[in-house]
């Protein structure tokens, strides 16, 4: 075939077709040299009752591309069909439904003469899964990272036709994973429906935001009505459409009962179903009727035949009864090529099976015994928790009683600087874990803080400043027997089989909403704009907890929210296992009114990197009023960093102001304070002292090792160019520390 044939062939498939891209760019695509044969993408969510638009109509435009020289590939969508909440969200009838389904397609392509090799059915999940570490982070999250919420958002509402209220997280992720399906399955032409035009558009904008060549050219065609006036097909209402499933008799009766007004061909269903189903099938529509009424006629185009309804030389009754016998036979084709289902009665009865879901089981654990009994294990880690933030006591007490190693979680974004809450309290913290015999994950969110943005979105930079945080916990003399670290973008790609689905189905059972609410983890409110990407972020979080099978979630309050959705998602998917929530307390900014430390502000906090001079500045600024215990930072600062690492704080007191005084409880502190037995200016050199104490080794251990010093040196240098350009020299060179196992 010429160019011009095969570029005829395709517009051919469905009658009107709006082409986004033009026909020189399709032409391009169909002469490009070394790629004879262009891949042309279609796709489908299973359905229980297969619609004929959908059944023949598919058939019919792949037959078209395969005869103009394309590879055609057609997605048969079950993910999506599950975050969509088809069939219930019930997997079993999903995956059931989609081989029915597809069974069909190949009966009707056997009928319409189409080889079993020119046209490929792909389960998108079984695709993914095979292929995680090509189709998550390379596309669905650069995707997701680069449009922002309203655009998708946007996109759901061409697709569902809801607004963002009504959104489940689930459907939020679906344009976002359809669009990648265009890279995925390497498209050069995406032929679908009108309603997916707006995410295949998004496929176009991606292509110019993240600098590709290969723009997809759209070919959408149009949707054939409901049977009845103004109504929309729908696989619930089996009046609405002609189903493969339904008998002579059945159609007869829809036939009969169709909008078909004389003398109207716009928005006339009959004759909409003679020109997508008919024409493309058998290539005419003959009408036999006796001579008073015209006499026979065949028909090989739609335009004479919408000009013979129009004048009134076509009537209704003719066109009903003629439409009638054209799709009876249609059917009866399809079922001699297959031992199809009789009724849509007998469809639903085989897709009432359900498939058994396999329990997740916990790793092989350290059969070792802890010498403390559970009650001095449930104080330990009850003290990491901030006060009324352990959800829930009795689970805790319970988990202690009958496990002797619990798997306790925890988890950072590299971004580039680590203040003294993040580094010594962590450290703290997770003694504490340790203390209390559990097993200790250490989560590095690489793939989270590309999500948020961190370092301007450089993986390989902010892979580096995890190795550096990873250093200054050591340096600190963190126990790291019993601690296990592990790269988010590692992990995922290496299992990502069992991470993904999780993913989906906790969008799937989650409300869009909920997820904004959220996105306070990110240090986002409500009301930000937010990127796509970022919505993810909360969804895979959760996830992260079922991934690491998880017994203790160990985080500040600020992931409280999300460490809650998991307990919620628990019940959702009826989950025995749910996560105990240790909520630690927040340090607050170190200077009046600050609610919270910034990365982004130096005078904030005290970061691990601040030398002696650098925390004598900061500590001598720092709000302190006389007298007033509630709300005071260097207060905070004593009881949260300074007596659970040293066991005291030491006061040298003026002489003015009485005699020298050492505290080993906050609540002695408080009072003195309080009663102007302590002053605000014995606190702060007293509290600059003991900082600097416990951040010298630091200081000692960066400067004593090239290496931590090489990592030290890359980290200041990104934040010098706003971690938007990777520096030369010293990335190469450094070395990622050995993870410890328990």
């Amino acid at each position: 075939m010429t160019p011009r044939e095969r570029l005829d062939a395709l517009r051919g498939a469905t009658g009107e077709c709006d082409c986004v891209g033009g026909e020189d760019e399709l032409l391009l695509r169909l002469l490009r040299r070394g790629q004879p044969r262009p891949v042309c993408l279609d796709g489908f969510e299973p359905s229980a009752a297969m619609d004929i638009a959908r059944g023949v109509g598919t058939a019919v435009r792949a037959r078209a591309m395969a005869r103009a020289g394309c590879r055609v590939k057609i997605v048969v969508a079950d993910w999506f069909a599950l975050l969509g909440g088809r069939m219930g969200g019930d997997w079993g009838r999903i995956r059931d439904a989609g081989s029915r389904n597809v069974q069909v397609w190949e009966a009707a392509l056997r009928a319409l003469g189409v080889g079993a090799g020119e046209v490929e059915f792909l389960w998108s999940s079984d695709e993914v899964l095979r292929r995680a570490a090509e189709y998550w982070q390379p596309l669905v999250m650069d995707i997701a990272e680069k449009h922002s919420v309203e655009r998708i958002v946007r996109c759901c509402k061409a697709v569902f036709g809801r607004d963002k209220e009504q959104l489940t997280a689930g459907q939020f992720m679906y344009p976002i994973m359809q669009c990648a399906d265009v890279f995925f399955y390497q498209a050069d032409i995406c032929h679908m429906a009108m309603d997916q035009r707006e995410v295949n558009l998004l496929a176009r904008d991606y292509c110019k935001a993240s600098g590709r060549d290969n723009k997809p050219t759209i070919m959408s065609y149009h949707m054939l009505p409901g049977l009845k006036n103004g109504q929309k097909i729908s696989d619930k209402d089996p009046s609405s459409a002609i189903f493969m499933g339904d008998s002579e008799s059945e159609v007869n009766k829809k036939i009969n009962k169709a909008f078909c007004p004389p003398g109207i061909v716009e928005a006339n269903p009959c004759l909409e179903y003679i020109k997508q189903i008919i024409l493309p099938w058998s290539r005419k529509f003959v009408v036999l009727r006796t001579e008073d009424n015209g006499g026979n006629k065949t028909y090989n185009g739609i335009e004479e035949l919408f000009e013979d309804f129009r004048s009134g030389a076509l009537h209704p009754a003719d066109v009903k009864s003629n439409l009638k016998k054209a799709i009876n036979e249609i059917l009866q084709c399809v079922r001699d090529n297959l031992i199809h289902f009789e009724s849509n009665s007998d469809a639903d009865v085989l897709l009432n099976n359900s498939v058994k879901r396999t329990a997740s089981t916990a790793d092989n654990l350290p059969s070792r015994m802890p010498v403390m009994t559970s009650d001095m294990r449930f104080k330990i880690l009850h003290s990491i928790a901030e006060k009324d933030e352990c959800t829930t006591e009795n689970e805790l007490k319970q988990l202690l009683q009958e496990k002797p190693t619990p798997i306790c979680y925890d988890g950072f974004e590299p971004s580039g600087r680590m203040h003294i809450a993040q580094g010594v309290g962590k450290a703290i913290s997770i003694d504490k874990m340790l203390e209390a015999g559990c097993k200790v994950k250490i989560w590095i969110a690489d793939w989270f803080a590309m999500l948020n943005n961190k370092m301007g979105g450089n993986l390989k930079q902010i892979r580096t400043v995890g190795l550096y945080m990873i250093e200054i916990w050591k340096a600190l003399g963190m126990n790291l027997k019993g601690v296990e670290f592990l790269w988010a973008s590692e992990e995922i790609d290496n299992r990502g089989n069992e991470y993904w689905p999780l993913v989906i189905d906790i969008a799937h059972k989650t409300s869009f909403k909920r997820i904004i609410r959220c996105c306070q983890i990110m240090g986002r409110s409500e009301k930000d704009a937010l990127t796509a990407a970022q919505i993810m972020y909360p969804l895979m979080q959760c996830a992260d907890i079922f991934f690491l099978k998880v017994d203790i979630c160990q985080m500040g309050l600020d992931q409280r929210k999300v460490n809650m959705l998991a307990r919620d998602y628990c019940e959702a998917s009826k989950r025995n296992n749910r996560p105990i929530i240790l909520s630690h307390h927040m340090l607050p900014g170190i200077k009046e009114g600050q609610q919270k430390m910034s990365k982004s502000d130096p005078s904030s906090a005290i970061f691990m990197e601040d030398n002696e001079s650098q925390v004598n500045e900061k500590i001598g600024q720092a709000f302190c009023p006389h007298k007033v215990t509630e709300g005071n930072p260097c207060l905070e600062y004593i009881e949260y960093i300074v007596l659970p690492k040293s066991g005291r704080f030491a006061v040298l007191c003026k002489e003015t102001d009485g005699s020298n005084r050492t505290y080993s409880k906050i609540e002695e502190l408080r009072e003195d304070y309080r009663s102007g037995t302590l002053h605000p200016d014995d606190v702060k050199l007293a509290l600059a002292k003991a900082l600097n104490d416990i951040l010298q080794p630091v200081r000692d251990h960066f400067e004593k090792h090239p290496d931590a010093q090489a990592l030290l040196d890359t980290v200041k240098a990104y934040r010098r160019t706003g971690g938007s350009q990777m520096q030369s020299g010293g990335d190469h060179t450094i070395k990622e520390p050995e993870r410890s196992s328990a």
